[in-house]
């Protein structure tokens, strides 16, 4: 199993961004996939998943309105909608899978994650 985060940039507050993962080595419709943010010196957390075959997703309250999760099962790839970046959100992004139906916090496989910094 393959994950490869892209998309990170420097971004002014306000801004948008939309992160990929890239999947390889399963069947993405048969995974759960999450999204986790690390801002620096912190734990990381969990702020997205899409379940398998994406007929239920997850956004945490911190996000919630400014993140959105999709799915293109055609090119194994997961995206992370962002808007209204603040410098809170700067850190590093991971994408993470497990075999599972839904989403929950415990994952098997991780990418190794893409920069993302919100400064002016």
């Amino acid at each position: 199993l393959q994950l490869v985060e892209s998309g990170g940039d420097l971004v002014q507050p306000g801004g948008s961004l939309r992160l990929s993962c890239a999947t390889s080595g399963f069947t993405l419709s048969h995974y759960a996939i999450g999204w986790f943010h690390q801002a620096p010196g912190k734990e990381r957390h969990h702020i997205s998943c899409i379940s398998n075959g994406g007929t239920s997703t997850f956004i945490a309250a911190s996000v919630k309105g400014r993140v959105t999760i999709s799915s293109d099962n055609a090119k194994n790839t997961v995206y992370l909608h962002m808007n209204e970046l603040r410098p809170e959100d700067t850190g590093v992004y991971y994408c993470a899978a497990w075999p599972g139906s839904y989403c929950q916090n415990e994952y098997d496989s991780w990418g190794q994650g893409t920069q993302v910094t919100v400064s002016s």
